[in-house]
């Protein structure tokens, strides 16, 4: 078995969904199973949708952009209108029923905000299954629940229940063993009371490796508009170049600070049991995309990705009180943690600690109480630039990256290196994080060195 999984650009039209067809076809005699995100920005349209429902109320209830894609879609297709009948509009009505109550109770908590933007996903397995059926593909469609995802209730960022690790194989394997194509909603599960919940940040990619381990797939491919990971983002670096493959570790590190491909928790369940992620490019399948594995047989050359993260603040916390005092850190941290403000990266002295999080905190609330403290200042407007490396060649790393800052003119303001040894973080100003990335990817991959990051 191999699990598939496409995002919403590559499903986000007919002709795109006519493409995906020509990617799966090839592989059925490896059994795959397909998850799929909601079609284009249908989710941004249920969200704008809610929102004119609140503002507006029910008068202004409409799905019609939603509506006309995916009709239009089936139409394209060549499914029989039938499905649109027995299937869509089922789901469309619920839509509207649901959105008129949240014009009349003037509210979206999360849990309703889960049940809306569920229908992303549920519309698009319908269609691409009919369209498979239509090819003499067997398939089916299935909300993610229906094949065993069962969750918590923290709704917008749930967690799947270790019942789900024994119940999704129970569900899949006799459908793969059945020769059908089984075809499921990403970013969605259920919990014990029967409410529809999301998964959060890289739901999707989550649900496909949850599949993966669970049913002991052969591998994961992860379907984007990339041609793999890249060694910088290439809307900054024009020549980004793919890497042929990446540790699990670095591929965490790389989208904690900034890389788009996958989420640290998509990769998790992957490093349990060794299952390879590959990463393709559905608009150029012919790219042979970069493998996510355990390790590297091979030897690489000093940097593997340079990423940058803007919106950042930095906290700077100094007192006297550090110096040979034990609890101070924990008394710091507990306030991050009462405001339920996560850390990026620390640093620290004898007196003084340096930390960076996210702008859209509230860091004037979190001031106030740690100047109870200490002397708190911070910063806005700054970017961590990361270098994902050898540690083994981490004081090369160090020196060829301050080089460049310094040819720049551009002061370092913090630096930290992970405990993962495999990340080396800088502060600068948000104005000046493209020229440190560019100038960072010249050195390190331009002129004679740029084939090293294929080795």
């Amino acid at each position: 078995m191999i699990v598939m999984k496409f995002g919403g650009s590559s499903v986000a039209n007919a002709e795109r969904i006519r493409h995906v067809a020509q990617i799966v076809a090839p592989e059925l005699k490896r059994k795959p199973v397909l998850v799929l995100s909601a079609m284009g920005d249908t989710t941004d349209h249920l969200l704008e949708a809610a929102e004119q429902a609140l503002k507006e109320g029910k008068e202004a209830v409409s799905i019609d952009k939603i509506e006309a894609l995916h009709l239009k879609t089936i139409e394209e297709l060549g499914i029989p209108a039938s499905l649109a009948q027995e299937e869509l509009q089922p789901l469309l009505e619920e839509l509207r029923d649901l959105l008129v109550g949240i014009a009349l109770i003037k509210e979206l908590t999360n849990k309703t905000r889960d049940y809306l933007v569920s229908f992303g996903e549920r519309l698009s397995v319908r269609i691409v299954a009919a369209y498979f059926n239509a090819l003499k593909i067997k398939a089916q469609a299935l909300d993610a629940w229906d094949a065993g995802f069962l969750s918590n209730s923290k709704f917008s960022s749930a967690w799947l229940l270790k019942e789900s690790w024994d119940l999704i194989p129970g569900k899949l394997h006799p459908l793969t063993d059945g020769g059908i194509l089984p075809v499921l909603t990403g970013f969605i599960a259920k919990d014990m009371n029967g409410a529809i919940t999301t998964l959060g940040r890289g739901g999707s990619d989550l649900s496909a490796t949850v599949i993966a381990v669970a049913c002991g797939a052969e591998e994961v491919q992860v379907w984007k508009d990339v041609d793999g990971i890249l060694t910088a983002d290439p809307r900054i670096v024009p020549n980004a170049r793919p890497l042929d493959a990446v540790t699990y570790e670095e591929a965490a590190e790389m989208a904690y600070f900034g890389a788009q491909v996958l989420h640290p928790r998509a990769i998790q369940p992957c490093t349990k049991t060794g299952t390879p992620v590959l990463v393709k490019n559905s608009y150029n399948p012919q790219a042979p995309g970069t493998r996510i594995v355990a390790a590297l047989d091979q030897r690489t050359g000093p940097v593997r990705v340079i990423t940058s993260r803007k919106n950042v603040a930095l906290v700077d916390i100094v007192s006297t009180r550090m110096v040979g005092q034990y609890g101070f850190l924990a008394e710091v941290f507990s306030e991050f943690a009462k405001h339920g403000i996560s850390v990026d990266m620390v640093a620290s002295s004898e007196v003084s600690i340096s930390l960076t999080t996210d702008v859209a905190n509230d860091l004037e609330a979190l001031k106030d109480d740690l100047s109870r403290i200490a002397a708190v200042t911070i910063k806005t407007g700054k970017a961590i630039v990361t270098i994902i490396g050898d540690v083994r060649r981490s004081s090369e790393i160090l020196h060829r990256a301050f080089g460049v800052c310094t040819g720049l003119d551009i002061p370092v303001q913090m630096i930290s290196q992970g405990a993962s040894k495999v990340n080396i973080s800088f502060i600068v100003n948000d104005t000046q994080a493209v020229a440190v990335v560019k100038g960072l990817h010249e050195d390190f991959f331009g002129g004679e060195r740029k084939e090293e990051c294929k080795k």
